[in-house]
């Protein structure tokens, strides 16, 4: 049965992978309002959208993700990431497959979150986020993490730009988490889409790649396969202070939406090896 699907946030990296992946499937039908037409800044706006359409889901991929630059845009953060969800709950009944973020952690823990880890984000970002998870009342909520695709700026694209141009770059090796390909993320939110398995309520799972690395792991690996002689030189995050606090700890157990879909989870190096390709292949 075709799914009437209202992708929010569909030119963001995420958006546009979901675009990707559903492309080879007439099973999905979707609407990606512009934000001409749905501007989540404002509450009339979101009022009058989802008073004249109706669909069979919501996939909010949009979101403020410039989490230094929260720290001083409270307003703006907090109006995307948060108030716009309640909104949306006030207006619609529609089920909604939200994104949220590993920051939602404080980053103290030593082995990987499960969904019902206490909560404790330590920037505005996080806080923002973890506002927005506590509004939705009919959905799923994803958490992920270290997002990248082919798509926008990202941490893979930044490490192929720089990587060309210096001989050398010192990249933070005390920050632990893992990469998620945001076509692999993608493909799992489809499976949600299909699966019929919303019963009402609220249900948290997360997500990424599997394994652990550090952000110096990613970097070096990200040289490697892209054949670039740059060498990566390891720093403690204290070595680049940054407006927003990061954790230092933020891999994440999958377990429960492995079962619950009844799928495996590819390992990071192995999807950032695809992804390298395909952006080697695009440049051709």
């Amino acid at each position: 049965m075709m799914k009437k699907i209202c992708l929010l946030g569909a030119s963001g990296q995420l958006g546009r992978a979901i675009l990707e992946v559903a492309q080879a499937s007439p099973i999905y039908n979707f609407t990606c309002p512009s934000s001409a037409e749905l501007n989540l800044l404002e509450k009339e706006s979101i009022q009058n959208y989802f008073s004249e359409k109706t669909f069979d889901v919501i996939v909010n991929c949009a979101a403020y993700t410039a989490v230094d630059l929260a720290e001083t845009e409270l307003d703006k953060c907090n109006a995307v990431n948060h108030l716009a969800l309640a909104y949306m709950q006030e207006f619609t009944n529609t089920p909604i497959i939200h994104i949220s973020t590993d920051f939602v952690f404080d980053g103290l823990q030593s082995f990987p979150y499960k969904e019902t880890a206490a909560t404790h984000p330590i920037q505005a970002y996080g806080k923002s986020k973890l506002l927005g998870e506590a509004c939705i009342q009919n959905g799923i909520i994803i958490r992920t993490s270290w997002l990248y695709s082919t798509y926008g700026n990202n941490f893979v694209k930044t490490m192929l730009s720089l990587g060309k141009e210096r001989e050398s770059l010192h990249v933070v090796a005390n920050q632990i988490g893992t990469p998620t390909y945001a076509n692999d993320l993608a493909k799992v939110i489809l499976h949600l889409v299909q699966s019929n398995k919303f019963k009402g309520g609220k249900e948290i799972f997360h997500y990424s790649n599997e394994g652990i690395a550090s952000w110096y792991d990613f970097a070096q690996s990200v040289m490697e396969y892209a054949n670039l002689s740059c060498k990566v030189l390891p720093i403690p995050a204290s070595s680049y202070p940054t407006p927003a606090r990061r954790p230092h700890y933020s891999v994440m157990d999958k377990s429960k939406i492995k079962e619950y879909l009844s799928i495996e989870i590819p390992y990071w190096r192995t999807s950032l090896l695809s992804c390298i390709n395909k952006i080697k292949t695009n440049e051709h």
